[in-house]
């Protein structure tokens, strides 16, 4: 069976059936999911991913009265990392977790409900953990992706299957990690695999039946399709890219996106370009009719949500050399002069502000130390490159000449999400400050193979910390403060309309800082590293904060010198959740 309910949830879920509490959710659920504080409906809190509750109860004079309610622990000997961010409906708390599995999870009492696990097939392909980012919420349904690159919708209620589809093949190196989106009634999702050649590609299924509706493939070249036809292709065959290496061109758009409404707009960040080597994708001087830039990897796209069509782009890293993939979240905010904008923290170690019309460039500003391989942004939003930094050519060689780069592969920041306060007009990165030792090799596709063309190792600049969690002003790239950390920071961070900001290490500590000023006002060490996604809600008048514990993901599986920093952390799998009780939110 891959489902499990026991008596005392049977009971639970009967009554829930009788008070008829579990009623669908609607697209204007999902739309009003940031201002709603009785429920988390989204990955993100809110489709354009702010990460920003308004609920005020709890606040920097009480968060010191922050209490464990329940924990629930996701069993198991094998956890590895556990990235998720919970989903709360009509008093139940939704996970996934490891190894594709789904919990379902009594928001009172802390008890198990359901549980589903994914028959994963011999010979996975994952890239970097076994992890589970979570999932999405329509109707009466739970939809998630699995590691053998599939989307499964479950029945909220019984965690029985409702409809199973395969995105692509996972014996090409495809897998699929993070949560899917939904607009529309549309079921949108990404994929996993840009280290194997495969080609990043963004899919629109019908909810009720996961029939496709239509697919967009964000590397030149590709044809799109709706309603089971050819659409239009991707770009120019050939404009960026040299040859046939498009058909194995990578641009993974692993992370997911998000949902502008006001412009109704999707936006996917698309990976790393494969391979890794930038001198077999023609990225030295542009030939004549070929920039060279590897069109759309790197790129953050804007997509009609109805047909799948590009309405912009904006590549972050054109010729990419370092593995600096264009997938981090994009959040859609009004800045303080009213305009309405984008804002990403890009791998390759820039912030970036877009104009939310049209994804047009409106400025750039580092947010990492020391960064090498470029001198900056010029006013067009490319990157001046320090070709010296640039990994050389194996030519026939066995490898190129080795660059030392910052920031490392693993990015100035990874696919952690930022957050957005509504209440300061700043946003909250977790950044990380390494190095890398890189260079090239030879390298020639092979399906399921790795794709890289690369060697590398990671290590750290500073001595005094690798993480840092910094409030960026996004009018003027200022760092406002700066809350260093001695292991690389990995999981998301949450604001809230109380003025605070919460993340965790993976150290083990839940921590809560003052928004305006980074002092900590509050920590809970949860037993294991933390990679997790915080959210928060209310139940029965009182404020409720839920992260997931459970350390992994790729810094222990990639991160070199790092690695060997932070191999004495204990694995886990534990939801935590804490209140402020009623007759503690007024106690200061």
């Amino acid at each position: 069976m891959n489902r499990f309910v026991t008596a005392a949830s049977a009971a639970i879920l009967a009554l829930g059936f009788a008070q008829g509490t579990l009623a669908g959710v609607t697209e204007a659920d999902l739309l009003n999911d940031a201002t709603t504080p009785g429920d988390v409906l989204t990955n993100g809190m809110g489709r354009s991913l702010q990460r920003y509750s308004p609920i005020a109860t709890l606040n920097k004079d009480n968060v010191e009265n922050l209490v464990p309610a329940w924990a629930f622990s996701l069993g198991g000997e094998k956890q590895r990392g556990q990235e998720t961010q919970p989903l709360v409906h009509d008093g139940v708390m939704y996970i996934t977790g490891s190894y594709s599995r789904v919990y379902a999870i009594d928001l009172k009492s802390g008890k198990e409900l359901w549980q589903y696990d994914a028959r994963l097939p011999e010979g996975i392909l994952p890239c970097c953990d076994v992890i589970n980012r979570g999932g999405a919420i329509y109707g009466d349904n739970f939809y998630f992706g699995t590691l053998d690159a599939r989307i499964v919708a479950l029945d909220l209620k019984t965690g029985d299957v409702k409809w199973r589809k395969k995105i692509a093949d996972y014996k090409a190196g495809y897998s699929y990690t993070a949560a899917p989106l939904i607009v529309n009634g549309l079921v949108i999702t990404g994929n996993s695999g840009g280290e194997f050649g495969i080609v990043g590609e963004v899919q629109a299924r019908d909810a009720e039946t996961g029939e496709l509706v239509w697919t967009r493939p964000v590397i030149e070249g590709h044809m799109g399709t709706y309603k089971g036809e050819e659409s239009t292709m991707t770009g120019t065959l050939n404009a960026t890219w040299p040859g046939d290496m498009w058909k194995t061109g990578g641009g993974a758009t692993w992370l997911g996106g998000s949902y502008d409404a006001e412009t109704d707009t999707l936006v996917f960040g698309a990976g790393n370009p494969a391979p890794w080597n930038s001198h077999l994708r023609n990225a030295g001087a542009p030939t004549e009719g070929n920039t060279g830039d590897n069109l759309y990897a790197a790129s953050r796209i804007g997509i009609n949500p109805e047909n799948g069509e590009i309405k912009w782009h904006f590549q972050t890293t054109p010729r990419e050399g370092w593995d600096f993939d264009g997938v981090n979240e994009v959040v859609a905010y009004t800045d303080r002069a009213g305009n309405k904008r984008f804002a990403t923290a890009d791998r390759n170690g820039f912030f970036y502000v877009l104009n939310r019309e049209d994804g047009k460039f409106v400025s750039a500003t580092p947010f990492v130390e020391d960064i090498t391989w470029a001198e900056g942004i010029d006013e067009n939003g490319r990157p001046i490159y320090n070709e010296d930094n640039r990994p050389g050519n194996p030519l026939e060689a066995e490898k190129g000449e080795m660059v030392f780069a910052v920031p490392s592969f693993l990015g100035g920041k990874n696919w952690m999400p930022m957050a957005y306060s509504q209440h300061t007009g700043n946003f909250y990165v977790p950044s990380n400050e390494w190095g890398m030792d890189i260079w090239n090799e030879p390298i020639s596709y092979k399906k399921g193979a790795a794709y890289l063309g690369a060697g590398f190792t990671i290590k750290p600049i500073f001595e005094d910390h690798i993480g840092s969690l910094k409030a960026i002003d996004p009018d003027s790239g200022e760092v406002r403060w700066n809350y260093k950390n001695d292991a690389p920071l990995w999981g998301g961070v949450m604001t809230t309309a109380g003025g605070l900001v919460f993340f965790g290490t993976p150290e083990g500590e839940f921590i809560a800082l003052d928004d305006e000023t980074g002092e900590k006002l509050w920590s809970f060490q949860t037993g294991s590293g933390i990679v997790g996604q915080p959210i928060t809600y209310e139940m029965d008048g009182e404020q409720y904060v839920s992260i997931v514990s459970g350390w992994g993901g790729a810094v222990p599986l990639w991160g070199g010198e790092v690695a060997k920093k932070v191999n004495y952390l204990n694995q886990g799998g534990t939801v935590w959740t804490f209140k402020l009780p009623k007759q503690l939110a007024m106690a200061n």
